[in-house]
């Protein structure tokens, strides 16, 4: 076996035995997850991925370590958008707090299956036409520039979305979660419930994400192991964060700025690849990226903290707070 075959191998085997610890001891059906268990999971699948990355960098060497981990943090701080839509969608379906845990779970399956479908076809595109890269770089110059300066309160009702309309119109719903259940039976026929509605749009919403963050992590390396596994490891973790974070996902004011600058970059990275590539080698390269991708999302997190507690008097100087 080669190098790249060992080390689709292990991950494949790490992913199935760590898919089958979480669900079997860390998670339970129909439970509502604290927030020491989110912590305990989002720990594990952090651990995880770190270790990855250091049987990567043993098995297949620094660089493509580098790379894996600069594209692995790239994926996760975009994955907090990814959180914020989440809450929407349940909030407005009404979905319970205890079929969180396995309506996100299957919804993260299945974008992961989409992900693997999108990832394949832009490498395929990239190789066969490289002018695609510059496409890409293009695309995440607009989409960062357009991140940095949007505002906030212009989120859109999750039955506003496209995807929903498009459900509504070619598949048979019933208005209600069936008890926990994706269909029931009424009239005779064969119908499906909110909860079936709520997995279909995880796994769309997060391909839309997918448009960002693949190019993106493009812009890091083009070697389809790092953009594999740096993906389904930042997805998978997404269902423990999201019960981590969904108390605090819209504290982080400056998060998207942050992230909307490294989008930027990479997009400038992407454009400029032929000039960068005469004066900077490969390595040095990912150091770079993985250097702004940590100053910005590390930067970005501790000055929204600043600046909340900056603001607190002034929030609580005529002894009111809005909660």
């Amino acid at each position: 076996m080669t190098q790249e075959q060992i080390t689709y191998l292990v991950f494949g085997i790490v992913i199935v035995l760590a898919l089958i610890f979480d669900l079997g001891l860390l998670s339970k059906k129909n439970k509502v997850v604290t927030i020491k268990q989110a912590l305990l999971q989002t720990i594990f699948w952090v651990a995880l991925s770190m270790c990855f990355f250091g049987f990567v960098w043993f098995e297949d060497g620094k660089t493509f370590a580098l790379e894996y981990i600069s594209a692995y943090l790239m994926e996760w701080s975009l994955s907090v958008d990814n959180i914020f839509v989440f809450i929407l969608i349940f909030s407005s379906f009404g979905v319970k707090e205890k079929h969180y845990g396995r309506v996100l779970l299957l919804g993260i399956l299945m974008a992961i299956v989409f992900r693997i479908i999108f990832i394949t076809v832009g490498v395929a595109l990239v190789e066969r036409f490289h002018f695609v890269l510059y496409v890409f770089g293009g695309f995440l110059l607009y989409t960062g520039i357009k991140m940095f300066s949007s505002g906030e309160g212009n989120e859109k009702d999750p039955h506003d979305y496209a995807i929903y309309k498009w459900i509504k119109k070619v598949i048979p719903l019933v208005p209600h979660d069936g008890d926990g259940k994706f269909s029931v039976i009424e009239n005779g026929k064969k119908k499906y419930t909110l909860l079936f509605v709520v997995v279909l749009m995880l796994a769309g919403i997060d391909l839309v994400f997918a448009l960002d963050s693949i190019p993106a992590v493009m812009g890091i390396s083009r070697h389809p192991m790092v953009i594999y596994t740096s993906n389904i490891f930042a997805v998978l973790g997404l269902r423990s964060l999201f019960f981590l974070l969904r108390g605090a996902v819209n504290k982080f004011d400056y998060l998207q700025q942050g992230i909307a600058i490294v989008l930027v970059f990479i997009g400038l990275k992407m454009l400029g690849e032929h000039w960068i590539n005469q004066w900077l080698n490969k390595q040095q390269q990912v150091g770079i990226s993985l250097g702004v991708i940590i100053l910005c999302i590390v930067g970005s997190i501790l000055f929204s903290i600043y600046k909340k507690k900056k603001g607190v008097p002034d929030e609580v100087e005529d002894g009111s707070i809005n909660l």
